[in-house]
């Protein structure tokens, strides 16, 4: 700085500073805004990361690359698109037992994904990117009367980690059992009873991988009420994939973000090996086909519009705010629009290309067990000629039973019934349909350890491809997970500084200790709990209030200003109107749906009944339905306490701890202790109810004919006599 400037002159006198930015930056060399950086933060936080972590201007850790980022929210977002047990996944889970064919299901998909799912991704893409925090930061900065929201996404994200890693606990357990030919459960073990050996009873009455999954896997109780005690080898399971976890997000993005190299491109890899496989499977045509089978009544359907609406909120993961702390380690003008457009899009990609190897699959399975189907009946039938029940007159002369065709079981089917139809009943035969066969066990965690397992043991090699699949489940698991805790540590690391090694490990230690209560003989039942109801509503609430804060609150037409200055091109109009008025619209059905839907089903869970190797649906005990509703409550509590709390000034939203610094260099300006109106002055030299953002500012753009960014200021600002003036930037409207 020249020896004659106005700043050196009064570095030594002893008169009043009163220079503005126009004085100051008169004399200054050109800014370099990479190793500058204005920063407006509720607490200076200066100090020094770790060693390995690549960080930005504001000392906040950012992705290694951009493609570790997008490898980070497909992983995350796209999991529930595979054919895995997630819960979350209602794609290849439930739905399909209720909506099949899935053609009439990719429509309603396909257009809610469009209004609903691609708006609101971008919504909490740009909101993470803009402001940098996580949902706690997020929310108390767009509207601190809702900042109960981030408070919320993370309890419900820390409900659905407690459970969501006994699942990758039990594919850990089903990858081990897969090192040995034949696979354990592919024939029912052989017990002895004194001197005879015979095949255990609860097995040969249901299946073998039926019995596998039930007995040798969950050792699961008659109900909810029979605890059991722990299954120590899923405790010791669960414990395994805590760490696993664990280990994966110590160190934040820059360990979790290095894991997701492997475990979001390897599923890929494993489903294009499956899909080949499938499709050189005898019968997997047949599968694909009643996949793609169009039925418009279904399609009318709105339990089917439900169903995907639901299916877009979860695939996409919004509400959890790991889609917004993923999305804050961006720099600021990174095309969030971009990536909210790829991620969608790839997620429906994915769910098209999984639910073909599924049907893929199962068409060969079906194709197995109705051809099993046939020679049982065969056999029905032969023992009624012989026995003189039905005329060989009935059999039609080409029918060979030797070599018994589907064809020519289902055309001496239909002469039998015409023929008996009066005691057709008490004959016992099966129609032995296809799609009867496509149509059965898939549903839940039934796709992933029965009905896909039980189609690997037909496969050639098929320790091979069961390894292949459960290593794919425990890596979609891991994806899921690590943007599940981002949801929690991110936000809590941001708000209270805590240290993130310490927090990630107690965090993981906490939850293992309070998840063994899905780890006893009943524990399947909390997992069903927990599924139902700990997320799907309070979720559904919380992503409301997110649309409502930025399109109603906020300001639809500022965030598509603030948008344009960030990106440096305007979104679609399209976005104007979804988030403003289809996507509040489309979420509100979907809430009153999920309550009517709570109101009409009666609050229960399928139960392995033992004696009767079957199941049956059970009611919740009253303790049971006491938990259930604390659950919801307890997910949703923060958003009306906080709102209170702050309506009423019970507590300080942090809007008087503001630190403004200016850094060029080893230069540095830092204003912190200012008194609340000359503070707000100081900022914004605007009124005192707006709150500066906690970012660094990019250039703005503020259309034609439009003054410079950064205006100067002719006359002393307060007492202090200088001021940063941040006219028109988006964090001066926030």
């Amino acid at each position: 700085m020249p020896k004659n400037s106005k700043v050196t002159q009064r570095e030594h006198s002893s008169e009043h500073v009163t220079e503005s930015v126009a004085d100051l930056l008169a004399h200054e060399e050109p800014v370099d805004y990479k190793r500058s950086v204005l920063n407006v933060t509720g607490e200076a936080w200066d100090k020094q990361k770790d060693g390995d972590e690549e960080l930005d201007g504001e000392n906040r850790p950012a992705w290694n690359s951009k493609l570790q980022y997008i490898l980070a929210q497909i992983g995350y977002s796209c999991s529930s698109a595979f054919p895995d047990p997630q819960p979350r996944n209602r794609w290849t889970g439930q739905s399909l037992a209720q909506l099949c064919p899935p053609c009439a299901y990719l429509v309603p998909y396909l257009v809610l994904l469009i209004i609903i799912g691609l708006p609101l991704f971008f919504l909490e893409l740009a909101v993470g990117q803009r402001i940098r925090r996580g949902s706690i930061g997020v929310w108390n900065y767009i509207c601190p009367r809702l900042g109960g929201i981030g408070y919320a996404s993370c309890l419900v994200c820390f409900f659905v980690g407690l459970y969501y890693n006994v699942i990758i606990g039990w594919s850990i357990f089903y990858f081990f059992k897969s090192f040995q030919y034949p696979l354990p459960w592919s024939e029912c073990p052989i017990v002895k009873n004194g001197s005879v050996a015979v095949v255990e009873t609860e097995c040969e009455r249901s299946s073998a991988t039926t019995y596998f999954w039930y007995r040798e896997t969950l050792d699961i109780s008659n109900s909810i009420s029979e605890s059991g005690g722990l299954n120590w080898k899923m405790t010791l399971c669960l414990l395994v994939a805590w760490s696993l976890v664990g280990l994966a997000m110590i160190k934040g993005i820059q360990s979790s973000g290095k894991v997701m190299y492997f475990s979001s491109l390897f599923p890929y890899v494993v489903l294009v090996c499956f899909l080949v496989r499938g499709l050189l499977l005898r019968g997997a045509v047949d599968g694909i086909m009643h996949m793609f089978t169009p039925k418009l009544d279904k399609m009318l359907d709105p339990q089917v519009w439900r169903e995907a609406a639901t299916q877009v909120f979860f695939a996409l993961g919004l509400g959890f705010g790991g889609v917004i702390a993923f999305s804050s380690y961006n720099k600021q003008d990174n095309n969030c629009h971009f990536d909210a457009t790829l991620v969608s899009f790839i997620n429906f990609f994915t769910s098209v290309l999984a639910t073909l190897v599924v049907f893929a699959v199962l068409g060969f399975k079906a194709n197995i067990m109705n051809e099993k189907c046939v020679v049982e009946n065969a056999e029905k039938i032969l023992g009624y000629l012989n026995t003189n029940v039905l005329s060989h007159d009935l059999i039609p002369p080409h029918v060979n039973f030797s070599h018994l065709t589907a064809k020519d079981y289902h055309e001496m089917y239909r002469v039998i019934m015409t023929v008996k139809e009066g005691h057709f009943k008490e004959l016992g035969l099966d129609a032995c349909l296809l799609e009867d066969e496509l149509n059965k066990s898939v549903q839940g965690t039934g796709l992933a350890f029965i009905a896909f397992t039980e189609a690997m043991t037909h496969f050639p090699a098929s320790p091979f491809w069961s390894v292949m699949f459960f290593l794919m489940l425990i890596n979609l698991g891991l994806g899921s997970m690590i943007g599940t805790m981002s949801g929690i540590t991110t936000p809590i690391i941001d708000t209270f500084k805590v240290r993130k090694e310490v927090f990630t490990v107690g965090c993981c230690i906490f939850a293992f200790v309070v998840g063994l209560i899905f780890v006893q003989r009943s524990g399947n039942y909390f997992v069903t709990m927990f599924d139902d109801y700990s997320a799907t509503l309070p979720l559904t609430v919380v992503v409301i209030l997110e649309n409502i804060a930025v399109a109603w609150i906020y300001g639809t037409k500022k965030f598509m200003q603030e948008l344009t200055e960030m990106l440096g091109f305007r979104p679609y109009q399209f976005y104007y109107y979804t988030w403003k008025y289809v996507s509040p619209i489309c979420m509100a059905v979907l809430m009153t749906a999920s309550i009517i839907q709570l109101g009409v089903s009666p609050p229960g869970y399928s139960a392995w009944i033992k004696e009767e190797a079957a199941e049956k649906f059970l009611f919740y005990p009253t303790w049971a339905m006491a938990i259930l509703i604390s659950l919801i409550i307890l997910a949703s509590l923060p958003l009306p306490l906080v709102f209170i709390l702050r309506q009423f000034h019970l507590v300080s939203d942090g809007s008087n701890a503001l630190s403004v610094t200016y850094k060029k260099g080893r230069m540095m300006k830092d204003i912190s202790n200012l008194e609340d109106n000359d503070e707000t002055r100081f900022i914004l030299s605007k009124v005192p109810s707006e709150t500066p953002s906690p970012m660094p500012t990019h250039r703005s753009y503020l259309g034609p004919g439009s003054n410079s960014p950064m205006e100067m200021s002719s006359a002393p600002n307060g007492r202090y006599g200088s001021g940063y003036l941040l006219a028109s930037t988006p964090e001066s409207e926030l």
